[in-house]
């Protein structure tokens, strides 16, 4: 929801005051949390199971976010249909989710895509990471490398960003959405993931004041500059610990943002994420046409547009995601895995 609004919160005096907005200006880096958490859930989810089937994983992981996808990219055709602003190369670069990859095309047509056409490379790698890695490779070998392999990338992504070093083909911009500059998220949440299977899985405890300092470390960060570019991985330092922390801690507040409820809003907020561009782009239209922007407090309307932006997001995935997903994962076989340990 942080990211909403971020894109579209700017003027309601509950985001433009000096308590909050240098947190929501800033709140893009919940992507970076995200590919870094989607690391520690890929590893969990597989770490104690045999060989990973890519076939059978890569329909699984779509079925989960193609759905919606293509939802948004409908919406989004029908909007830009009427305006007739249509570009079909757009659209084939977003429908194969290869649009981060391509420069100057990673925000078109659906903006948001562009972490899906990241996520995408990511899930394409896991099975090779799994089957030829982590399964026959120690901790400690695997903590070097992927260690190693973030630094490098802080180190090359802020030599691009402050114009030291140029990419050919590529603008400054390009480099912020392209998956490669993204792999050590994901990678440092596969290896937290693979600490918490071979050390942590069944630890269990208090957490709730490691997980405030780390949030209030977060929070000091993102009020005083540094000068260091958290878009792509940096505040890995804080999210791989801060994940870990939620995933053993049995405290009252994660066992309450654990309930069914808190699980539901986890489950829609795919949905709320890449369907907020079609959305807001509908309420806009609407809105000019009534002429609401006039007449109705823009707070009034964010709040409007967030709620009903919630609604369809549950509608989505009730009714349309949820019985397609498992119709796509039962349309093929699955193999069943046998269970192995990975190296400790």
């Amino acid at each position: 929801m942080s990211i909403v609004i971020f894109h579209y919160g700017k003027g309601s005096f509950l985001i433009d005051n000096e308590y909050v907005s240098f947190i929501f200006r800033q709140a893009n880096v919940g992507v970076s949390y995200f590919f870094i958490l989607s690391g520690f859930v890929m590893i969990v989810a597989y770490g104690n199971k045999g060989p990973v089937s890519f076939a059978d994983y890569l329909r699984n992981r779509l079925a989960r976010i193609y759905p919606v996808y293509l939802l948004a990219l409908f919406l989004t055709f029908g909007i830009e249909l009427l305006k007739n602003k249509v570009v079909i190369g757009n659209y084939v670069l977003n429908l194969l989710m290869l649009q981060s990859w391509v420069p100057a095309k990673a925000l078109t047509t659906n903006g948001p895509g562009w972490s899906l056409s990241v996520e995408l490379f990511f899930y394409a790698l896991l099975p090779l990471l799994m089957n030829r890695v982590f399964s026959k490779t120690k901790l400690k070998f695997n903590a070097f490398w992927i260690v190693g392999f973030w630094l490098a990338s802080q180190i090359l992504f802020h030599l691009i960003v402050y114009e030291k070093l140029s990419v050919p083909l590529y603008r400054k911009s390009d480099i912020l959405f392209n998956p490669i500059m993204h792999l050590n998220e994901f990678l440092t949440g596969n290896l937290a993931g693979l600490f918490f299977v071979s050390r942590l899985k069944n630890a269990q405890r208090n957490c709730l004041p490691a997980i405030l300092a780390i949030l209030f470390a977060l929070v000091v960060l993102l009020k005083f500059p540094t000068g260091i570019d958290f878009h792509n991985g940096f505040l890995a330092v804080l999210f791989v610990p801060l994940i870990v922390f939620i995933a053993i801690s049995n405290d009252l507040v994660t066992r309450t943002i654990s309930g069914k409820n808190f699980v539901f809003l986890g489950e829609i907020s795919f949905g709320i994420y890449i369907l907020q561009s079609p959305v807001m782009k509908i309420f806009t239209i609407v809105e000019h046409q009534l002429g609401l922007q006039k007449h109705v407090d823009f707070t009034v309307l964010l709040l409007v547009r967030v709620t009903v932006l919630i609604a369809i997001a549950a509608v989505s995935y009730l009714y349309f995601e949820k019985p397609l997903r498992n119709k796509i994962k039962n349309a093929g076989k699955i193999q069943v895995l046998t269970s192995t340990k990975l190296p400790t």
